[in-house]
């Protein structure tokens, strides 16, 4: 058995796309999980699973949501190891900042620095942003609502072929705390 958690992009967002987490915690345990949990009304479930890998579950979870709620979504899963390795690697002074001034953006695959290429990092500074497995650091010391770098790295184009879904850092360590839990 492993502990995942399930990533859910843009749900309860200005009340669109509304999912309520205790209907999502039952949906996951119709699936079969265990463990299920929900954190925020944001869109994150952790559960236990003894099959699959990190791409069907992920796609089980959004066909679900889209049979049960009549909407599409998008989903990563990553499991507690990964979780935990991403909040060990960030480049950044984590413990030195709020946890609004930093995110960490999950990519669905692999993304490499020539999508970025683009972007003058001197003309967003003091914002930064840093690639690692599967994610992208971003440091907003304003905060992400204020970061013209983070409306930048949204933009469809950079995220062309790719799920990309933003986590503040208090959440990134919460959810690694959550699947920590089973393992």
């Amino acid at each position: 058995m492993t502990t995942y958690a399930a990533l859910l992009r843009g749900v309860n967002v200005g009340g669109s796309r509304k999912l309520p987490m205790a209907e999502l915690r039952t949906l996951m345990e119709d699936l079969g999980h265990t463990g299920v949990r929900t954190y925020l009304q944001s869109g994150q479930v952790v559960f236990t699973s003894g099959r699959g890998d990190e791409e069907s579950l992920a796609a089980e979870l959004a066909e679900a949501v889209a049979r049960r709620f009549g909407f599409p979504v998008d989903v990563i899963v990553r499991d507690h190891a990964y979780l935990r390795a991403v909040a060990e690697a960030c480049p950044f002074p984590a413990a030195e900042l709020e946890g609004r001034q930093l995110h960490v953006i999950y990519y669905s695959a692999p993304v490499d620095a020539a999508r970025f290429a683009e972007i003058d990092r001197t003309a967003h500074l003091p914002e930064e942003f840093r690639l690692g497995d599967r994610v992208l650091y971003l440091y907003a010391p304003n905060g992400v609502g204020r970061s013209k770098l983070a409306e930048h790295l949204s933009r469809p184009r950079l995220n062309k072929g790719v799920i990309a879904t933003s986590r503040n850092w208090n959440t990134v360590l919460k959810l690694v705390e959550l699947t920590a839990r089973d393992t």
